[in-house]
């Protein structure tokens, strides 16, 4: 059932380069003396791609440190507000104090602090302890600067607007803001 590979394939026939006639590989080209300026533009083409590369790789990781270096400034954000945060829970409250409403911090001159309903302009003149600064506690318990909180009602509207349009996910991944810049 097996032929003889030198019956299928006679030895005049066929040559390394050449198989019935067809060739395989150009005689030219392995068979010629290379030009030294193909050596010398090969090795410039090598080097062309390897400064390519090194440039590439250099460009990813200064965007990935800069990356590093924004979230560190995160991270120490959100500890700097979350140390606020817990002091302002734990200044003296005479009342019960509920998300969304405005507080007002005062220091006595023992040096505790205290929250207040009453602004400074509220209480005029005789403003009896030193004003430190006014605060919306929001609902999440965080509490926010005065200077702060009309960007934060608006991050707020955004996020409140984004998740009523979208009372199911979509199918595809990317994120969908249509709308939001109405």
């Amino acid at each position: 059932m097996s032929k003889n590979v030198n019956q299928c394939f006679p030895k005049d026939k066929m040559t390394s380069s050449n198989v019935f006639g067809l060739e395989l590989v150009s005689s030219y080209q392995t068979n010629r003396v290379g030009d030294p300026m193909d050596l010398v533009a090969l090795a410039s083409q090598v080097q062309k791609g390897d400064d390519f590369i090194k440039a590439n790789a250099c460009n990813k990781l200064t965007v990935i440190a800069d990356q590093i270096r924004y979230l560190q400034e995160q991270a120490k954000k959100v500890l700097e507000d979350a140390k606020r945060d817990a002091d302002l829970h734990h200044a003296a409250c005479n009342i019960v104090k509920k998300p969304g409403n405005m507080y007002y911090l005062y220091q006595r001159p023992s040096a505790q602090k205290y929250f207040s309903i009453i602004s400074p302009k509220e209480w005029g003149p005789s403003c009896p302890h030193t004003f430190v600064g006014a605060f919306k506690l929001q609902h999440d318990m965080s509490w926010t600067p005065v200077d702060e909180v009309e960007k934060k009602d608006a991050e707020m509207a955004i996020m409140d607007k984004l998740l009523s349009q979208q009372t199911a996910l979509p199918p595809y991944t990317e994120p969908n803001f249509k709308g939001l810049s109405d």
